[in-house]
């Protein structure tokens, strides 16, 4: 058998009030929700880290909550990524690594480095910033995505800097944000943002079955097709796949997220 990426897919964090009872069963003890969200799904991106640091322990327990091939993506701090000049985020990206996200062990996931909407492409602030990302902390291998927002950032140039450090960048749905299906590291990493009240499932099912064969085509070392590249195309390699169900109807997101594991089967 042809070797595969792995797939996994989840939403943004475990606590939000219009999931109980919809997405958590009533009455389950709110204790009890990252337990059962690794039951029903196979990813979740943090996003309490981009506010502030968080302790070791508390990684070590979310490890302990969750099945053995659960990951957790992050977000990096917003202290490194709101900045003016990125290329001065060192100490900031320093205690965040140094922080005690290893605790999550083979657990740990990539981490999304977002920037502001404001903050255009500087080639060598980029540059100088992607430098600052380490392969690796307290012997684990760290994976790195960046996302940007603002339409600058759409040139071959910066897809060549990031595939050069072997960082991703954020693949969106959302339509005032750049869309970059540019495979440039060893994943990608994808943030849909289009969840609607109307839709049961939060997307239309055809929607739904399309997200799943792309997984399926970088997963497998595929391009998908009708997708614009930006830069030159890539290296056809497989690639593990990282998708996040986070905004639009956030209550929608959980079934959504459901839904393309069921396809993904």
């Amino acid at each position: 058998m042809a070797k595969r990426g792995e797939i996994r897919v989840g939403i943004g964090g475990w606590t939000f009030e219009p999931w109980r009872g919809v997405f958590y069963p009533e009455k389950l003890a709110q204790k009890g929700e990252l337990a059962y969200a690794g039951s029903k799904l196979t990813a979740i991106e943090i996003n309490g880290t981009f506010y502030g640091s968080q302790k070791p322990e508390s990684f070590r327990k979310w490890r302990g909550e969750t099945p053995d091939s659960f990951v957790f993506s992050m977000k990096g701090p917003r202290f490194a990524t709101n900045r003016r000049v990125l290329a001065e985020a060192g100490d900031s990206v320093k205690r965040f690594l140094e922080s005690g996200i290893t605790e999550l062990g083979p657990k740990l996931g990539p981490i999304n480095w977002q920037l502001a909407a404001t903050k255009k492409f500087d080639p060598e602030d980029i540059a100088a910033f992607l430098q600052l990302l380490p392969p690796k902390q307290d012997g684990h291998a760290l994976r790195h995505v960046i996302e940007v927002r603002h339409a600058s950032f759409m040139v071959p140039e910066f897809i060549a800097l990031l595939r050069e450090r072997g960082v991703a960048a954020v693949f969106a749905d959302e339509p005032d944000y750049p869309y970059f299906f540019d495979p440039t590291a060893s994943f990608v990493y994808l943030r849909l943002q289009c969840a609607s009240e109307s839709e049961p499932l939060g997307y239309a099912p055809d929607v739904l079955d399309d997200w799943a064969a792309r997984a399926k085509a970088w997963a497998g070392g595929q391009m998908p097709d009708g997708l614009p590249l930006v830069g030159t195309p890539p290296q056809a390699e497989p690639r593990d796949v990282f998708l996040f169900m986070i905004n639009g109807h956030k209550p929608k997101a959980p079934a959504a997220a459901m839904a393309l594991i069921e396809r993904l089967k």
